[in-house]
């Protein structure tokens, strides 16, 4: 049994070693952190000094552009709905929400906040109608706005309903992951800092990662649905230790109740997770992407080519990967 065991693993292991990273754009200077691929063609990604790129042939050529009168803005996060279509998030000084129709020639201020401590993290689409987007904790009140109308107009929660976090307690900006879509009416968004945990409407859950500073904590976290049960993994770490398998991931099929750990962790601090089909899941960071064919419980180290997000096409099979200054493209084992 131990042998046929092992002939198993190794059969994995190298199936997995076969899924390559391959790097279709690397001289772009700047930070791309935001990444939307709305099918296996068209792709937006969004970062710092204003820049927006798109490209509707999969990958191969690329339109660049810097968002007029916005050209020092840090847009994190990116949601796209067609190639036409899409909005950014801007993080701070002060936060903006900009929406195109026109494929990026134009663009339209929707929402801006200029309150001191203004920082927003993410942004999450249910559908191409329903968003949320979350920001850092003023007052240790974690602020979130919804939109209904796919992003044109965004409202405030009453500040009595914003989530409460403990001092120290924060979201990471790192991949736009870190909060999802839990299923078609919930969301559920994770933190980090001095503590991390996991928020699912009125349940606040302590996470089994590496936290109590301010560079540690949750990063992201990705949901897997079917008819039996929900797979949330959860990835992160400490960016300032990048090789650190330290409490980097956890997994939860009972909605928090209860987590394991990996056998066999993501092989760093990541920044991002994402859920791909059946059983397989992908996260990157710093130091590379790793590769989970068993819904997290062992992760290969497929490329040491660091990235800060990764997402699969919507409505596609095609995975990309977004970092500074590159992007990247994953390749199946049989192709």
């Amino acid at each position: 049994m131990k042998k046929i065991f092992s002939l198993f693993l190794c059969c994995a292991c190298t199936f997995l070693k076969a899924q390559t990273i391959q790097t279709i754009v690397s001289d772009k200077k700047t930070s791309l952190r935001g990444l939307s691929v709305v099918n296996d063609k068209v792709i937006w990604v969004s970062g710092n000094k204003g820049t927006v790129g798109k490209s509707i042939d999969g990958g191969n050529n690329w339109i660049w552009m810097t968002v007029k009168g916005y050209e020092k803005t840090d847009f994190r996060d990116i949601e796209a709905f067609d190639a036409k279509t899409a909005v950014i998030m801007g993080v701070d000084a002060p936060a903006y929400i900009l929406i195109t129709k026109d494929g990026g020639a134009t663009w339209d201020k929707v929402y801006e906040n200029t309150t001191k401590g203004m920082f927003l993290d993410a942004m999450e689409f249910w559908n191409i109608m329903s968003g949320i987007v979350i920001g850092d904790p003023i007052d240790n009140k974690i602020f979130i706005a919804r939109t209904f109308d796919g992003g044109k107009t965004w409202r405030t929660l009453p500040e009595q309903n914003y989530p409460v976090a403990d001092k120290g307690e924060a979201c990471f900006a790192s991949s736009g992951t870190n909060i999802r879509a839990l299923n078609l009416k919930e969301a559920v968004f994770i933190t980090g800092g001095t503590r991390s945990r996991m928020f699912i409407r009125d349940k606040k859950i302590d996470l089994p990662i590496i936290q109590g500073k301010e560079t540690t904590g949750a990063n992201s976290v990705a949901v897997k649905n079917t008819k039996k049960k929900s797979t949330i993994i959860v990835v992160g770490g400490d960016f300032t230790t990048w090789d650190s398998t330290t409490k980097n991931c956890c997994i939860t099929t009972d909605g928090g109740n209860t987590f394991s750990v990996p056998g066999i962790a993501p092989h760093g601090y990541r920044s991002c997770v994402e859920f791909l089909n059946h059983s397989n899941w992908v996260s990157c960071g710093y130091n590379g992407v790793d590769y989970s064919s068993d819904d997290g419980k062992t992760w290969v180290w497929i490329s040491k080519d660091g990235f800060n997000v990764c997402r699969k096409a919507k409505k596609g099979k095609a995975v990309f990967f977004a970092g500074d200054g590159k992007i990247g493209k994953l390749v199946p084992a049989n192709e």
